[in-house]
Parts: structure tokens; sequence; C-alpha cells
């Protein structure tokens, strides 16, 4: 199976005077939900339920967002890590900063090694 792309105009936003290009963009050829995803763990081991799985992934997700609301970095070993980074607006000296100038907040996701073996093996093929 291969990552599927289409190929889309886009300018530059640092030079807009500059004229666009054309880019890859993922195209995605499906969606894997939660409980099916909890199917799929269930139907590679014989002791637990899709139901036991799934009530552990919603469990993780609860966890996962109050230790990242507490500002920690969660670690799911070689999976990769989840973290909260910051944007916004700068200040002339650390004396002047306060957290007005801080527009929001994303999570961010690091990839593991076992996930960035996954980067190296990708094959790509273009859709209309």
């Amino acid at each position: 199976m291969a990552v599927t792309y289409v190929v889309v105009e886009r300018g530059n936003p640092q030079k807009q005077e500059e004229p666009k290009k054309y880019y890859a963009q993922a195209k995605a050829s499906g969606e894997l939900t939660l409980k099916k995803l909890s199917k799929e763990i269930a139907q590679g081991s014989t002791t637990v339920s899709d139901t036991d799985v799934l009530a552990v992934l919603n469990d993780l997700t609860k966890i996962l967002s109050r230790h990242l609301a507490d500002g920690e970095i969660v670690r799911f070993g070689d999976f990769g890590a989840f973290q909260i980074t910051l944007s916004g607006s700068g200040a002339a000296s650390a004396d002047k900063y306060n957290a007005s100038l801080i527009n929001g907040g994303k999570i961010t996701f690091r990839p593991g090694v076992d996930l960035k073996e996954v980067l190296a093996t990708l094959k790509y093929e273009r859709v209309k």
C-alpha cells in the first residue's frame, strides 16, 4: 500500500510576490476510529475483548489530556511523545513578558523509533 497524494498550488506566505509553485499534499485513504482500533487490538489477543480495549483507550485519552494540561511530556516508549507547545508574540525583554502575549498552545507529537522507521519505507502514489 502507498501513501496517496494530490498536487496543489501554493504561494510563499513570506514572499507573496514570488510565483506560486506546486506541491504534494497527502490524501487520506480512510479513517481508523477508536472503536475500530479497539476491535483490531482485541483480535490480536485471546484474553481481552474489544470492549475492554476500548475502555482502556478511553481512559488513556483522559489521562493523556490531564497530564498534558499539567505541563508534562507524555512518553509512550518507542511509539513517541506528546507535549504542549506555545505560540505568541515576543517582548523586548524577559521582564516585559507576560502570559497575555501567548496566543495559544497546540499538542505536538514526536514519533519514536518504530514510527520513524515507517517513514523510511513509504511509497507514494499520485491520485486525481
